[in-house]
């Protein structure tokens, strides 16, 4: 292991060991920032020795010697962890007293040996503790090494004590810049902890917020998947590595994105790697509801896929998020929805068909049929073509296909046939249905696609106003355009209703809260055949005030 070089503040010194100064042990820092002075200590005993061997006789010099391996000792023998903080300061003290000794034993030799109290002074006022008493101490110590032995002597004079002062006030010189390098040092180590602490702290919630996060990831039933702007993988979910594990084809481990088995709706034909969801996303398209089969065989499992573009501060693209949702279930529920429709209309087909020939029958039977029996045998005709084009709509929404017959027709009588069909419901519900028509108004329509129409919103007006109220059916022309308005003053429907009141099999909620009847599929076919027309169909609503709708076609 490489040895460090560090530089120690509180002593002034470079010093040579293996670790940071500040991470040894109190009792170990504070031997370390004796030894520069025993050190010194040592080298004089040395100087002494090769130069002015006489000066190692004199008792104080050798008291002076003999006071810092006492002074070292304690430094390492002391328990100074377990006495009050700060009794260290006890040592530089000492040292002042050792200088003291050397410097009054070994002047005949070395002088200037009284410069070693800058070790002490840099001790004192590097240690950031008590700094008005160490600036003190720094002055009069030094002070007292030169003067108490003068005062001792008694051979002193006013110059010999002006003589003397350049060194205590250089000692406290060093101590004022040594005290003021430490203040900064002292302020900055507590801004850098007060800023620890808070990165520290910010760390933790980070990590937690991870933490959670990971935890919602894992635990909801959706695949995530995040990737950055080069398409590198940066988040995948429990849920995403199992969708993974279902696209990786048989005996490859490591699947790049071309070979994940990917299909179209079909279940048989590869999605384009282009056309792939993580694909497009890497490019930065965001989407929603793409649908793909993940898989093969029996395990495959469709799966809807959206993706948004995550953008930096400066809004170039970051990556993007993509999250896939298994609708296996939805998808084979709504083909078996499907087919249950497809079987029952043909099942449908079949009395409808002999009810109608039966009626047909009777209606030419002019002789053996009454007079009074004919318009409840026309209603029942009437009525089973009408569930007979029913189920042929339902066949045809099913294939999403809707054949319209256009033809001469006077609008205004099949506004009042159906008007003339409903009256006995609205009787019923108490409501009174009125009709705004011309004598003659004519379009160029399928006559019995557009009594459907009529029919369907006739009778949701009806049905829709379980309270009473008013229905006004009103028809005119606008330019080339031939406008129905069915007017209620019924239940009424909610924004969000009102944007999917003609998808198929949609009920409102307050409608599904009542009991009554319905499949939702009439507003589906009506707005279907409208458009087969050419034309269109909107409403106005709210809530509690009814409902409008305004059927447009070409004349």
């Amino acid at each position: 292991m490489s040895r460090n070089v560090t530089w120690d503040l509180a002593s002034g010194r470079i010093l040579f060991f293996r670790r940071p100064f500040h991470e040894y042990s109190l009792r170990g820092r504070v031997t370390l920032s004796q030894m520069p002075l025993s050190i010194t200590a040592g080298l004089t005993a040395v100087l002494m020795l090769l130069f002015f061997p006489g000066t190692l006789g004199n008792p104080l010099f050798v008291a002076f010697l003999a006071s810092q391996v006492v002074i070292l000792g304690l430094c390492y023998l002391m328990p100074w962890e377990r006495l009050p903080f700060g009794s260290f300061l006890v040592i530089p003290v000492l040292d002042f007293v050792s200088i003291a000794l050397g410097r009054e034993g070994g002047q005949e030799g070395l002088t200037g040996i009284s410069l070693l109290a800058v070790f002490p002074v840099i001790w004192l006022c590097a240690s950031g503790l008590y700094p008005r008493a160490s600036l003190l101490v720094s002055f009069l110590a030094p002070l007292g090494i030169i003067w108490v032995p003068l005062f001792l002597r008694g051979d002193i004079s006013g110059q010999d004590l002006a003589r003397t002062l350049l060194l205590p006030m250089m000692m406290l010189g060093i101590g004022v810049s040594v005290s003021v390098l430490t203040l900064s040092m002292v302020r900055q180590q507590r801004d850098l902890e007060e800023k620890d602490a808070q990165l520290r702290l910010t760390l933790k919630e980070s990590k937690r917020q991870e933490g959670l996060l990971n935890s919602v990831l894992e635990t909801v039933h959706l695949g995530v998947l995040a990737v950055d702007a080069d398409g590198h993988d940066v988040l995948m979910n429990r849920k995403q590595r199992e969708n993974h594990r279902l696209a990786t084809p048989p005996g490859n481990d490591d699947p790049n994105e071309s070979q994940l088995l990917v299909f179209q709706p079909d279940r048989t034909t590869k999605v384009p790697v282009e056309e792939r969801p993580v694909r497009r996303a890497v490019l930065g398209e965001s989407f929603t509801d793409n649908l793909v089969w993940l898989g093969s065989g029996s395990a495959q499992r469709a799966i809807t896929t959206s993706a948004r573009a995550m953008r930096d501060q400066d809004g170039a693209f970051a990556g993007s998020v993509i999250v896939f949702s298994d609708v296996t279930d939805l998808v084979n529920a709504l083909a078996a929805k499907d087919d249950f429709v497809a079987n029952v209309s043909h099942e449908f087909r079949t009395p409808l068909t002999s009810i109608l020939g039966y009626a047909e029958l009777l209606l030419d039977d002019r002789d053996g049929v009454p007079e009074s029996h004919r318009e409840p045998l026309l209603i029942i005709r009437r009525n089973s073509e009408r569930l007979l084009g029913l189920v042929s709509d339902l066949l045809a929404s099913r294939s999403g296909q809707l054949i319209v017959s256009p033809q001469a027709v006077n609008v205004a009588e099949l506004v009042r046939a159906s008007i003339s069909a409903a009256l006995p419901r609205a009787a019923a519900a108490k409501v009174r249905l009125r009709a705004d028509v011309p004598e003659r108004l004519e379009a160029h329509v399928d006559s019995g696609r557009m009594s459907q129409v009529l029919d369907n919103l006739v009778s949701n007006a009806i049905k829709y106003s379980p309270d009473g109220g008013d229905v006004l059916v009103s028809l005119d022309s606008e330019g080339q355009d031939v406008v129905c308005e069915v007017r209620d003053t019924g239940m009424g429907m909610s924004d969000k209703d009102q944007a999917e009141v003609f998808t198929k099999f949609f009920r409102t909620g307050n409608v599904r809260n009542t009991s009554i009847p319905g499949v939702g599929l009439g507003l589906s076919i009506s707005k279907a055949i409208v458009e087969a027309h050419g034309g269109s169909i909107h409403l106005r609503s709210a809530l509690g005030e009814g409902t409008t709708f305004t059927v447009r076609v070409p004349a």
